[in-house]
C-alpha cells in the first residue's frame, strides 16, 4: 500500500489494499466481479515485485528477476503487462529505473536492475511459456482456461521452480470449475495459500447507481457471479451443485457392509487412452433402489494384466453386473474378460448423450449416494470423485474417467419409463 501511494501515486480502495497486503503467499488467489479493480491491482504488485526483486536471497546470484503476465490470449496477457507500463511511466519514480520497452516478440519490460516483466499466452497448453523461467507469475482470468489443470501444473509450476516462485490466480468466476476447486483447496489450507474475493460494489471508482441498475436486470445467479464474484453453476454442468451436495451430505458414515445378500453389486470401467486414466467405479443398490458408490479406484498404468488384475479383484470383492467401455481397444480387455460376462459399452455421441442423462437423471431423483473418495496422486495432488463431478460440463468432459465409470456403473440400472427430467444435449456432448 505504501509503494502505491508513495511511488505510484495512487489509491488502492480497501479490497484492494487487502490484498496488496495479504496475498503473499506463494499461490495466491482473487475472484471478483467485474470492473473490481483486478488488472489495476496485479499491476501494482507486478511493479513492486520487479523494483523489489521479491524473492528468497539465495536465488540473487542468478541475476536477472523474470515476471510474467499470462491468460488465454496475448490481448488478454496484456492487459494487466499495459497497466503496469501506464503505471510506471506516470511516476517520477520508477519511469527513470526502465530500461527498454519493446511490443514485438511479445510484450516485454526490463528495468535497470535487471528485472523483465513480459506478458505471454497460455494458449495450445502453455506452449508459448515452455522454455522459461521465472519468479513472479499472474494468471490472468484463469477461469476461462479450457485445460487449467495441465497449464498450471504441468507448465507453470515447473516454470516457478527453480527458484520457487510466486503464483496469483486472478479472474473473474465463470461455474465451478478448476479455479472453484482451487481455490476451495488453498482454503482448506491457508498455510499454502491466499484466497480473497472481491464484490464489484467495493470499487468506489465506478459508478454505484450504474451497478444497481445492473442487478435489476441480473438474474440472481449472474449477480452473484458478475458483480458480487462468487462461483455459481454455468447452467452447462452435467449434474448441478445442489444435486452434487444432496448425494454428498446422504451419504452413509461407513461403507454398506452386504450381511444378509441384499446389496446389489454393479462395476463400470472407463479405460485409459493416452492421456487419461482407467477408473473403476462400484456401486450397491439397497433396498429402497438408492445406489451407493462403495469403491473406487484409479491408476495411469496401460499394462493389461495390470488391468485385468484389478478389474478381477474388484469383481471378487463386489460380485455382480460388470459394464467394460469397450470402445476402441476396450474390446480386447472384454475379451480377455469373458469369464465375468461384461456389458459391453460403446462410447458414440448418441449412447455417450444418453449415458450421461441417465447419470443427472439418478442425481435428480436422488438415487445416488458417494463421499468425496480421495486418490493421492504423483506430486503430492489429490484426485476426488466429487471434483470431477463438479468439473464436468457437457461441453467439456473428454478427460472425466470418473464421471464416465460412475456413469457406466450406474447404466443397467436406467428405465425407460422415466420421464425426463431434461432433455440430452447431444449436440454439446
Amino acid at each position: 500500500m505504501y509503494f502505491a501511494e508513495r511511488f505510484l501515486h495512487v489509491t488502492p480502495h480497501p479490497g484492494q489494499a487487502d490484498w496488496l497486503h495479504n496475498a503473499t503467499t506463494k499461490q495466491n488467489v482473487l475472484v471478483t466481479g467485474n470492473r473490481w479493480g483486478k488488472s489495476f491491482v496485479s499491476a501494482i504488485k507486478v511493479l513492486h515485485h520487479a523494483v523489489f526483486q521479491s524473492r528468497d536471497t539465495r536465488y540473487d546470484k542468478r541475476g536477472h528477476y523474470r515476471i510474467v503476465t499470462a491468460s488465454i490470449t496475448q490481448d488478454q496477457a496484456g492487459i494487466i503487462w499495459g497497466a503496469a507500463l501506464k503505471l510506471a511511466r506516470s511516476s517520477p519514480e520508477i519511469e527513470p529505473l526502465i530500461k527498454e520497452i519493446s511490443r514485438t516478440p511479445f510484450p516485454r519490460i526490463v528495468f535497470g536492475n535487471g528485472s523483465e516483466i513480459t506478458a505471454r499466452s497460455t494458449q495450445n497448453r502453455g506452449e508459448y511459456l515452455l522454455g522459461n523461467d521465472y519468479d513472479y507469475f499472474v494468471f490472468d482470468e484463469v477461469a476461462f482456461e479450457s485445460h487449467a489443470d495441465y497449464v498450471v501444473n504441468e507448465v507453470i509450476l515447473m516454470r516457478l521452480a527453480d527458484r520457487e516462485g510466486e503464483l496469483d490466480f486472478v479472474s473473474t468466476p465463470n461455474g465451478k470449475n478448476w479455479l472453484y476447486h482451487k481455490a476451495r483447496e488453498l482454503e482448506s489450507d491457508d498455510s499454502s495459500g491466499y484466497v480473497q474475493f472481491g464484490d464489484s460494489r467495493e470499487n468506489i471508482h465506478i459508478s454505484a447507481d450504474y451497478l444497481n441498475r445492473r442487478m435489476e436486470f441480473f438474474n440472481s445467479d449472474r449477480v452473484a457471479q458478475n458483480i458480487m464474484g462468487k462461483f455459481v453453476d454455468s447452467g452447462r454442468e452435467i449434474v448441478s451443485s445442489s444435486m452434487i451436495d444432496h448425494a454428498l451430505s446422504s451419504a452413509p458414515e461407513q461403507v454398506l457392509e452386504d450381511n444378509h445378500n441384499k446389496l446389489r453389486y454393479l462395476s463400470g470401467w472407463d479405460l485409459a487412452r493416452k492421456r487419461t486414466a482407467t477408473v473403476g467405479v462400484t456401486v450397491a443398490v439397497d433396498s429402497e433402489g438408492i445406489a451407493n458408490v462403495v469403491a473406487v479406484g484409479r491408476f495411469k498404468r496401460m499394462d493389461w494384466n495390470y488391468v485385468f488384475e484389478q478389474i478381477r479383484n474388484r469383481q471378487e470383492n463386489y460380485p455382480g453386473v460388470l459394464v467394460l467401455d469397450a470402445t476402441g481397444l476396450g474390446d480386447v480387455v472384454t475379451e480377455e474378460l469373458q469369464d465375468l460376462a461384461p456389458v459391453p459399452f460403446i462410447f458414440s455421441e448418441k449412447s455417450k448423450a444418453a449415458l450421461l442423462t441417465n447419470l443427472e437423471l439418478f442425481h435428480a431423483l436422488k438415487k445416488i449416494r458417494y463421499s468425496r473418495w480421495e486418490i493421492k496422486e504423483q506430486q503430492g495432488r489429490i484426485w476426488a470423485l466429487e471434483d470431477e463431478l463438479r468439473a464436468a460440463t457437457w461441453d467439456d468432459n473428454g478427460r472425466c474417467d470418473g464421471v464416465m465409470a460412475l456413469a457406466l456403473a450406474l447404466w443397467p440400472l436406467r428405465r425407460q419409463t422415466f420421464a425426463p427430467i431434461t432433455q440430452p444435449r447431444i449436440s454439446a456432448v
